[in-house]
């Protein structure tokens, strides 16, 4: 019976410690964000995986960092929108596109055909 017990100490002794191995491992390639006030960011949106459309973009945006809070809280806000928006940081990432004007929404060109020239 005390064969038994040793056994099972030394089981949850062997857990413990690759349970903490693991949790180095991990914590290790977690990858920090950080963003400051002013920066232009694009916001994962998750419901997208629910519905139908292969080409459509899962990242909404850009939006601009308005303030950044402990342990990865940002608050977002579109420059067409007063509404500010708390994100946690994991679902931004930076924006490399053209810089915003201040208040103005970005002008949308649709690309046509071209006329056909017929002889």
């Amino acid at each position: 019976m005390q064969e038994l017990e040793s056994l099972r100490l030394e089981a949850y002794e062997n857990s413990r410690l690759y349970k903490e191995k693991v949790r180095v491992v991990h914590d290790k390639n977690i990858k920090h964000k950080e963003f400051r006030p002013g920066e232009l960011v694009l916001l994962y949106n998750s419901r997208l995986r629910l519905m139908p459309g292969k080409m459509r973009s899962k990242w909404e945006g850009p939006y601009m960092v308005e303030k950044a809070e402990p342990y990865g809280v940002f608050h977002l806000h579109h420059p067409s929108s007063p509404k500010i928006l708390k994100v946690n940081g994991h679902r931004l990432k930076l924006y490399h596109g053209e810089k915003m004007k201040d208040k103005k929404e970005l002008e949308i060109f649709l690309l046509e055909d071209p006329p056909s020239v017929d002889n």
